[in-house]
């Protein structure tokens, strides 16, 4: 299923990052805070159709977003979240 954001609304896919502790225990998704990384995976016309918006991110990006933004679905099996534009708080390069 294609999923496409409305208004400036961003399609997001959290990237899981395993964590070890010092001493080599690995931590489940379920102990420990969830990830604030994500790749977009799809962009709203909003944003497409602004000049100064366009450029800030694109499809592929891995972006930084607030702690508590969006609204977490499933699709397919896969766990996506959609958020504002707003709520991305840096693009990692």
């Amino acid at each position: 299923m294609n999923l496409k954001p409305l208004g400036d609304r961003v399609v997001i896919k959290k990237v899981e990052v395993e964590e070890k502790t010092k001493s080599g225990i690995v931590l489940p998704s379920s102990a420990k805070e969830q990830p604030q990384m994500a790749e977009i995976l799809a962009i709203g016309p909003d944003i497409e159709n602004d000049e100064k918006k366009k450029g800030q991110i694109k499809v592929g990006d891995k972006v930084i977003f607030s702690k508590y933004a969006g609204t977490e679905i499933k699709v397919d099996d896969e766990e996506l979240t959609i958020l504002k534009l707003s709520d991305i708080l840096a693009v990692v390069e």
